[in-house]
């Protein structure tokens, strides 16, 4: 079975989550924005139960998660606990029953946190945050029956192999909490499958395959052995990313998404899979709707490039 997935926000959806920056929040004294605060993460709360039943209603099966669903938590000026603020209680309380809507309808929930955490950095500062960010994560985590914090490998700051040292290194130390989820995404510049798949070997984390960065940043391992491996870093259902690009693999730069997929861009080599698929294009759920129905009727063309 696969799973389709969307990620973090709606198009056409009246489903919206609120933000904020640290700017404001310290433009505000501490009672209004502790009060600032607890208004919007309870709004978000709502808004994570309200896509979730989405999901379950138009038969999507997994949401990735906005890392700023509790916005600047960590941030070390304006961060803070939910039990500091109004109605903490609460508003963990809200976060809860979303993790017990997504196990009661089969809705697998994700996290995809910012580029800046980034653990393979020589700047212990850096590191330092990141890790701090990443139990961020595994607490809300908790909360919503996530599985996955998944994170790209970072920089590889002129020494790559070096750097992957690093990662693992990291790596290892990190808390029950935040390992037993954490999963490792090739990208698009630096880190390839190749590359990444010796870290999963060596931490046991698995690989969250980006078959669309793989076509833009080739490593000369093909598709599907590529499929296979990704597959054994596993001891759960797989995750795996797709794409489509904005103009083409013919013409013009091919980083940039596409509102949709193109069906002849998801894998042949995918379709008898037990895995989840999260859908990374701009038109959100009409994308991954769209892509279901594509796959239900069998409309996928071959493809004239190597894919």
């Amino acid at each position: 079975m696969i799973r389709l997935g969307l990620c973090c926000i709606f198009r056409e959806a009246p489903i919206k989550f609120r933000r904020t920056t640290a700017k404001y929040l310290l433009s505000l004294p501490g009672a209004a924005r502790a009060t600032h605060l607890a208004s919007i993460c309870m709004h978000n709360a709502h808004s994570l139960y309200r896509a979730l039943a989405f999901c379950a209603d138009n038969g999507i099966g997994a949401f990735r998660i906005n890392s700023q669903i509790l916005p600047v938590k960590t941030h070390p000026d304006a961060g803070y606990e939910l039990n500091e603020l109004p109605g903490g209680d609460q508003i963990v309380a809200r976060f809860e029953q979303c993790g017990n809507f997504s196990r009661k309808n089969g809705i697998r929930t994700s996290f995809h946190p910012d580029q800046f955490l980034v653990l393979s950095s020589p700047d212990t500062g850096v590191v330092k945050r990141s890790v701090a960010d990443l139990e961020y994560h595994a607490q809300v985590a908790e909360w919503v029956a996530a599985d996955v914090i998944n994170i790209h490998g970072g920089g590889a700051y002129g020494d790559k192999r070096t750097a992957l040292k690093r990662l693992v290194s990291v790596i290892d130390r990190l808390s029950p909490d935040v390992k037993c989820r954490l999963t490792l995404e090739n990208d698009d510049r630096v880190y390839t499958p190749a590359d990444l798949l010796t870290v999963c070997t060596a931490t046991g984390v698995p690989l969250v395959y980006d078959v669309h960065h793989h076509r833009c940043l080739p490593d000369g391992k093909n598709l599907e052995d590529v499929t296979s491996a990704a597959i054994s870093t596993w001891h759960r259902e797989p995750l795996f990313h797709l794409s489509s690009p904005l103009n083409g693999w013919e013409t013009g730069p091919c980083r940039p998404h596409h509102d949709y997929i193109d069906p002849a861009d998801f894998p042949d080599c995918w379709r008898d899979l037990d895995i989840t698929v999260d859908v990374e294009a701009k038109a959100k759920e009409l994308a991954v709707l769209k892509l279901k129905a594509d796959l239900a009727s069998r409309c996928i063309e071959p493809s004239p490039l190597p894919r």
